[in-house]
């Protein structure tokens, strides 16, 4: 296949107020070819007809989005009470816990919340959290860092602030960064990435990632690429996933984890959208959406129609994906995780629009029987598998991205049914927190506010009721992190 991409520098930066901010352009190529860019010419769509929750009163987008913003700020100022420079809030506990490295904190919420700050209009919060990350982020750590996490929330977080802000210093944090990981995929024999790094020795470790962690890259790393001028970002993420597609079976279809010194599977079972393999194939659409990427557009085609023939099912009246053995097609179980519920926006953004709304309906079907969705059912009887629910955002991403292409209401009602649920069962005095059983009444709950909740339910739930002038519905795109890469718009 003939690599194509689309790796210019944007147009200069623009300055209002005290901050500045970076534009991306919006995939010409992909608009020119007809194909469904992300808030484009699926935007235009309308429902004919109003669809509703049944029972719910829908109150005007200006009082949700009050509230959104209410709601995000009783978390925000919990963090900032017990937890400030601290990579997670414990709620209950009053206290924080480190996510890479025990011990070693890197302000992981701080980096995750930036343009989540800039769309809602925080901007003293903003500030403060800019000025923190350039003041006190040191990635001088003996300590592994996992690669994949610390690509779509570091180097992404940083990426999204400089682009809502155009601070330079959070540029250069983010090119710092990749650098520490790009050695993951360059000392690597078959360019798939290492799953850890030793900031401070170098040494790699974890040969044997599931394809999410392979795949999952090449949004962070193209945009790294593009506002740097160095293209090696952008040939990691590439070759990593040519290594991977090279290694399908006859079926057009994948395993799971792969040994990335030996190139050979680690097990047999194609688990898609489930994880560990789910922002594999979101991240294939991105590569043309983002860079107009043909390799990836042929891929993410080829890939979607192994899943249509091989993977999705019809069970009791939703629509579902079951796991099957990637040589040979056979059925290997029907269970189903949240974090596959996103991807109805990725199969309608792709074309297959009602397919992608069909999965969604199954995912509202789901949250019927559990306001608050498990973490993983088995969807023969809707059994919750794993009963806790990690504050979790994919069923409102796809709600959200879903709205953005079809303006429809049902994605609006939908969303804020969980949003109020999630006040009902998340919400503690010092902010929000994970479940660990979901299935009883109280709720058992957990003590954790994960880093990338503030970057996602929030903030998909800001931008479908706020109509924010700060975000280009048009051609704005985000990543699995809910980092916002393109679409910024410079305050007024």
């Amino acid at each position: 296949m003939t690599e194509r991409t689309d790796l210019s520098v944007p147009k200069p930066l623009m300055r209002r107020r005290q901050f500045l901010r970076g534009a991306l352009g919006a995939g010409g190529i992909a608009a020119a070819a007809g194909l469904a860019i992300p808030g484009t010419a699926l935007g235009a769509t309308r429902s004919a007809g109003r669809q509703t929750v049944p029972g719910l009163r829908l109150p005007p987008d200006r009082v949700v989005a009050a509230d959104v913003r209410r709601e995000f700020l009783h978390v925000w100022d919990g963090y900032k009470k017990f937890a400030w420079g601290h990579d997670q809030l414990l709620p209950l506990s009053g206290s924080y816990a480190e996510f890479f490295v025990p011990g070693h904190p890197i302000g992981l919420s701080i980096i995750e919340a930036l343009d989540t700050l800039y769309v809602m209009e925080l901007d003293d919060e903003l500030a403060l959290g800019v000025n923190w990350v350039k003041q006190n982020l040191d990635f001088d750590i003996d300590g592994n860092f996992h690669v994949f996490e610390f690509i779509i929330r570091v180097v992404g977080g940083l990426l999204a602030g400089y682009l809502a802000t155009g601070d330079e210093g959070l540029l250069d944090l983010a090119a710092q960064s990749g650098d520490l990981v790009l050695p993951a995929f360059t000392q690597s024999p078959t360019g798939m990435p290492y799953q850890y790094v030793n900031f401070r020795t170098g040494a790699l470790s974890g040969a044997t990632p599931p394809i999410a962690e392979i795949g999952t890259n090449i949004l962070e790393f193209g945009v790294l690429s593009r506002l740097t001028g160095d293209r090696r970002y952008y040939k990691a993420a590439k070759n990593a996933y040519r290594a991977v597609v090279e290694r399908r079976s006859s079926l057009d279809l994948l395993a799971s984890y792969l040994n990335v010194e030996t190139g050979q599977w680690a097990d047999s079972t194609d688990q898609a959208p489930n994880p560990p393999d789910d922002s594999f194939y979101e991240y294939l659409w991105g590569g043309w959406a983002m860079f107009a990427d043909a390799d990836c557009l042929a891929w993410y085609r080829m890939f979607t129609t192994a899943f249509k023939k091989h993977l999705i099912e019809t069970y009791d009246g939703h629509t579902w994906f079951k796991q099957v053995n990637f040589e040979t097609g056979a059925l290997v179980g029907r269970d189903q995780s949240e974090l596959a519920a996103f991807y109805g926006e990725v199969l309608a953004h792709g074309g297959d629009i009602a397919l992608g709304q069909a999965y969604y309906r199954t995912w509202v079907h789901v949250a019927e029987k559990y306001p608050v969705l498990p973490e993983e059912i088995d969807y023969t009887t809707l059994a919750a598998l794993s009963k806790g629910n990690q504050l979790r955002p994919e069923y409102l991403n796809a709600a959200f991205d879903l709205w953005v292409q079809l303006r429809r209401d049902i994605y609006k009602t939908t969303s804020y049914a969980y949003f109020q649920n999630m006040k009902t069962y998340n919400r503690v005095p010092n902010g929000y927190t994970i479940i660990d059983d979901v299935t009883v009444r109280p709720m058992v709950l957990g003590d954790l506010f994960p880093a990338y909740s503030f970057a996602e339910n929030f903030k998909y739930l800001w931008l479908i009721f706020s109509r924010t002038p700060r975000y280009d519905y048009r051609t704005g795109y985000l990543s699995t992190e809910g980092k916002i890469l393109r679409g910024l718009r410079p305050a007024r």
